[in-house]
């Protein structure tokens, strides 16, 4: 049984900690010397972009041949059509998959880029797959992974919004990659409880830049590890839970990474609460698997604006752990989202509060 004492909302952990990492990024990252509406210097993100780009015209075009005999799929490709949207702008947050605006003004979502592509192979390219050689449903699902994982090759050419946006697209074509029959994206291992040499290094190096958003992290595992042990205790089915104890376990295991990342920093990890207050009642299975899937949204948001907030070395890091967030909420029955973890919250909800400051509960 969890100690009384201190205690915090479960939702507010999550939440606040996208807050404190979104205010790293959100403001714009146009160059402070070139006035609004001038175009006249060159996009650094531009090589990115079009690399990015090139590989969601391919997916677009294997869609578009496929559509004929699986027209199943077109909710699949309006997605890949809002990403497209989306890498098309330098500066528009993508909204969520279900609002009614286009990330990209400007841009037709119908798969054509508007410029040529590019003759050179880059680190962030997609192998060469035209829609002729991808006749097939199992093919597809091959190269939406495939290019799930290119688009993480460029995570640390690209400026911290792109970066975030790149992993957040990446993230949805492994869930493409799922929802087509592909099981290797779920198959991927636990997270390591080890620190890559490089990542510590640059942890020690920039201790002031790495400690306050993965400590944001940590604090965001110790809830989601607590609100697993509710969700367990809950469950009734063998499968359910082991896919608990499953999840419990990855999330022990990053926040472990977490800790050792930041005492590499020469930062104290910050203690879990002695209590945790939960987003809503969990009485039975079906509100404990609710709970799951929500404990996982949230970690999607957490480690999507992680990606943006940490050094370049480290995005791997959170880009990782946002995959793996994204396929745990998928497998909880969380609703399918085009921009996993950068999607606007939904109208009427409200943000949870600390206990104990007066301020009305949600």
């Amino acid at each position: 049984m969890q100690p009384t004492g201190r205690r915090t909302f479960l939702a507010l952990g999550l939440l606040l900690t996208g807050a404190a990492l979104t205010a790293c990024t959100d403001a714009p990252h146009r160059d402070p010397g070139r006035p609004a509406g001038d175009h006249s210097r060159p996009d650094p993100d531009e090589p990115v972009r079009r690399r990015a780009l090139d590989a969601t015209d391919t997916l677009l075009a294997a869609y578009d041949a496929l559509l004929p005999q699986a027209p199943q799929l077109q909710p699949l490709r309006e997605d890949v059509a809002r990403h497209r949207a989306a890498l098309d702008t330098a500066t528009t947050t993508p909204t969520s998959s279900t609002g009614t605006g286009t990330p990209g003004a400007g841009t037709s979502g119908t798969g054509t880029s508007g410029t040529g592509t590019s003759g050179t192979a880059a680190p962030g390219a997609t192998p060469a797959t035209t829609a002729a050689t991808v006749p097939t449903t199992a093919a597809l699902a091959s190269l939406e992974r495939q290019t799930a994982q290119a688009r993480l090759a460029d995570l640390g050419a690209a400026s911290p919004a792109l970066a975030r946006l790149l992993a957040s697209v990446s993230a949805a074509g492994v869930l493409h990659a799922v929802a087509l029959g592909d099981a290797a994206p779920a198959a991927a291992p636990a997270p390591s409880a080890s620190v890559p040499p490089s990542a510590s290094t640059t942890a020690s190096a920039s201790a002031d830049a790495t400690a306050a958003p993965f400590q944001a992290a940590l604090g965001a595992e110790h809830a989601a590890v607590y609100g697993y042990g509710v969700v367990g205790a809950r469950l009734t089915d063998d499968g359910q839970r082991t896919a608990a104890r499953t999840s419990l376990a990855a999330h022990q295991a990053r926040r472990d990474a977490w800790q050792r990342l930041l005492t590499g920093a020469g930062a104290a990890p910050d203690p879990a609460a002695a209590g945790y207050q939960l987003p809503f009642p969990v009485a039975d299975a079906a509100s404990a698997g609710r709970l799951a899937a929500h404990l996982e949204t949230r970690l999607t948001t957490v480690y999507a604006d992680l990606v943006a907030a940490v050094p370049t070395p480290q995005r791997p890091l959170a880009a990782d752990a946002l995959r793996e967030s994204a396929l745990r909420a998928h497998q909880w029955g969380a609703a399918a989202t085009a921009f996993p973890g950068i999607t606007d919250t939904p109208a009427g909800t409200s943000t949870p509060t600390a206990a104990g400051t007066g301020t009305p509960t949600p």
